[in-house]
C-alpha cells in the first residue's frame, strides 16, 4: 500500500485486466496542478471526492464546489455496500475504512451554508467587466470608475457603491473625459442597466462586507486534518458566469494573500474548479492570458489548482500545459468535436505500449479512468488504466437536516451570517450632494431675500447687480466643487492592485 507522502487513487490493470499497481499522487507533487475529465456519468465527482479525502487526511485544507449537491457526502461516514467493497478488494484496498470528513458549507446566497462575499474593491474592474459582459468601451469606462476610487478614497463595498460612483462620473463626463479619455453618458448608462440586472440574479448577495478571509477557508481540524469547504453551486450554476467569475476571483485573492513558499512537502491548500469550461467561455484573451499567468504562478504559493471538466478541449492549451496530474474518465466520440477531444486527450499522455490511449477512452467503464500523476523529479507517469478507489464517506448527497447540523457546528458559524454596511462611496457621495443643494438653497435665497442699497454708478455690494464685484467663488460654487475634487484629501494615493484587477490586500 502506499505511505503517508501520496494519495492512493486506484489500481491500474495489465492487458489481461488483473492487478498491476497501485497508482498515487505525491503530495510532493500535489501544487503542480491537475485535470479530471469525463463524460457525464462516467464517475468524474467520485474521483474529486476520493482526492479531497486524501488531502483532507494529509492535513490539506480543501475547496470545491457542489455542483449536483452529491459532494455534499463527504461530510457522513460511508457504508459498507456490496459494490464498494468489490471495488475496495478489487484495488486492494485493505483494510477499507470508512470515515466522515470536516466539512465547511458555504453558499453565496447564505441559504446551504455560510454566506460569501466579497467587494467590488477586491473583485477590480476587469472581473466585474467580466461578469457583466461589457463591451470594450463599457470595459474602459469601468476602469475609469476604479481609478477614480482609488484617487479619491471612495469605498466600493457593494453594488449600491458603484451604482452612486457610476452616477457621480455620469454628471462629471465632460471633466473626467477631458482627464482620461471619452467617458460618455450612454456607456455609463448601460453599465447602470446590467449591475441593475445583476442584482435581480441575486449577485447583490454576495457583494458587501464581511468578506471572506481566506484563512477561513486554510483551516485545519486539531486531529491535523485539513477542512473541506465546500460550495453549494447548484442553485448559483443558474448564473454561470457569476459562478465562474468566483471562482476566479477567490483564486486571484489566494494568489494575491499567500507569501512565496516554493516547493513543500505538501500543498498549503487544494482548489477544485468544478465545470471549468465556463471559466473560459466567451472569456477574453486578456482574461485567458492572465488566468494562465495565475495558474503558472500560484504554484509557488503552494496552492494545487485542479480543473474538473467533460472535455479536456474546454481548457486552453497554455492552461492545459500546466496540469500535471490528470484523470481521464470515459469520453463519447459520436461527433468530429467529440473525436478531436479524444484525440487530444491521448496525445496529452505519456504513451503506454500495452494499448492504445485514443481507443481506451472511449472504451472505459463508470469508476475507471486514466491516470497519470507525477513522478520523482516531476516527470508524468507513464499512463494507466485504473479503477478508482472507493471513497471513504458516503457516496450521495446529505440531507437538509443533516446538513444545518454541520452548519450550526461549524468554526465560523455566526461570523458572516449579518451584513455589515459602513460608511463608504454611496453615503459619501450621498453626503456631499446633499451638503452643494443646501449650500446652493441657502445662496439662493441670500440673493432673493432682503433689501439692499446701492452707491450710484456701481455695482451692488452684495453682488444683487449684473455683474459679480469680485472673481471670489460663491458659497453654492464651492461646495459643488468639493464634490468632484478629493474626498478626504486623498488625491494621488492609488490603490494598488494585482495580476486579475482585484484590490492586493495587505498582508
Amino acid at each position: 500500500m502506499v505511505d503517508e507522502t501520496s494519495i492512493f487513487i486506484g489500481a491500474s490493470r495489465k492487458p489481461d485486466d488483473s492487478y498491476q499497481r497501485a497508482e498515487e499522487l505525491l503530495l510532493r507533487y500535489g501544487n503542480r496542478h491537475g485535470l479530471v475529465t469525463g463524460a457525464t456519468g462516467t464517475g468524474k465527482t467520485v474521483s474529486l471526492q476520493i482526492l479531497a479525502e486524501g488531502f483532507s487526511n494529509a492535513g490539506v485544507p480543501v475547496f470545491c464546489a457542489d455542483i449536483k449537491g452529491d459532494l455534499s457526502g463527504i461530510s457522513m461516514m460511508g457504508e459498507a455496500k456490496d459494490f464498494l467493497v468489490k471495488r475496495a478488494e478489487q484495488v486492494k484496498l485493505d483494510p477499507y475504512q470508512f470515515q466522515e470528513f470536516p466539512v465547511i458549507f458555504w453558499d453565496l446566497f447564505g441559504e446551504q451554508g455560510h454566506p460569501i462575499r466579497a467587494t467590488t474593491s477586491e473583485m477590480g474592474p476587469l472581473l466585474l467587466s467580466r461578469l457583466m459582459n461589457l463591451t470594450e468601451a463599457q470595459e474602459g469606462v469601468m476602469n475609469i470608475a476604479f481609478r477614480i476610487a482609488d484617487e479619491e478614497g471612495l469605498l466600493l463595498l457593494d453594488l449600491k457603491d458603484l451604482q452612486a460612483l457610476l452616477a457621480n462620473i455620469a454628471e462629471r463626463a465632460d471633466e473626467l473625459s477631458a482627464r482620461y479619455g471619452n467617458v460618455t453618458k450612454p456607456s455609463v448608462g448601460a453599465i447602470q442597466r446590467t449591475l441593475l440586472v445583476l442584482e435581480q440574479q441575486g449577485a447583490a448577495n454576495f457583494f458587501g462586507e464581511p468578506a471572506l478571509r481566506i484563512a477561513d477557508i486554510m483551516r485545519t481540524t486539531r486531529d491535523g486534518r485539513g477542512a473541506i469547504s465546500v460550495l453549494a453551486a447548484d442553485k448559483l450554476m443558474m448564473n454561470p458566469r457569476l459562478y465562474a467569475t468566483f471562482l476566479l476571483w477567490l483564486m486571484s485573492e489566494l494568489f494575491e494573500e499567500l507569501p512565496e513558499v516554493g516547493d513543500l512537502d505538501q500543498p498549503k491548500l487544494v482548489f477544485f474548479f468544478d465545470e471549468a469550461h465556463l471559466l473560459f467561455e466567451d472569456a477574453p484573451k486578456v482574461l485567458i492570458d492572465r488566468v494562465e499567468q495565475v495558474v503558472r504562478l500560484i504554484r509557488s504559493k503552494g496552492v494545487g489548482v485542479y480543473f474538473v471538466t467533460q472535455n479536456p478541449l474546454d481548457i486552453p492549451e497554455k492552461v492545459l500545459a500546466q496540469l500535471g496530474n490528470r484523470v481521464q474518465h470515459a469520453l463519447r466520440a459520436y461527433t468530429p468535436r467529440e473525436q478531436q477531444a479524444v484525440r487530444t486527450a491521448a496525445e496529452t499522455f505519456r504513451p503506454n505500449p500495452d494499448f492504445d490511449c485514443a481507443t481506451a477512452i472511449t472504451q472505459l467503464a463508470t469508476g475507471e479512468a486514466l491516470v497519470s500523476m507525477l513522478e520523482d523529479k516531476g516527470v508524468p507517469a507513464m499512463v494507466q488504466r485504473t479503477l478508482i478507489r472507493p471513497p471513504s464517506s458516503r457516496l450521495g448527497p446529505i440531507t437538509p437536516d443533516e446538513r444545518r447540523k454541520i452548519i450550526a457546528e461549524s468554526p465560523v458559524a455566526g461570523q458572516y451570517d449579518q451584513v455589515v454596511d459602513r460608511e463608504s462611496a454611496f453615503e459619501i457621495l450621498q453626503k456631499k450632494t446633499k451638503e452643494a443643494q443646501d449650500a446652493e438653497a441657502q445662496a439662493q435665497q441670500q440673493k432673493s431675500g432682503g433689501s439692499r442699497w446701492t452707491i450710484p454708478g456701481f455695482d451692488d455690494v452684495l453682488g444683487t447687480g449684473n455683474r459679480r464685484s469680485s472673481n471670489r467663488q460663491t458659497v453654492a460654487e464651492a461646495a459643488i466643487k468639493s464634490v468632484v475634487r478629493s474626498v478626504g484629501s486623498s488625491v494621488g494615493r492609488a490603490i494598488v492592485r494585482g495580476i486579475l484587477g482585484s484590490l492586493a490586500r495587505g498582508r
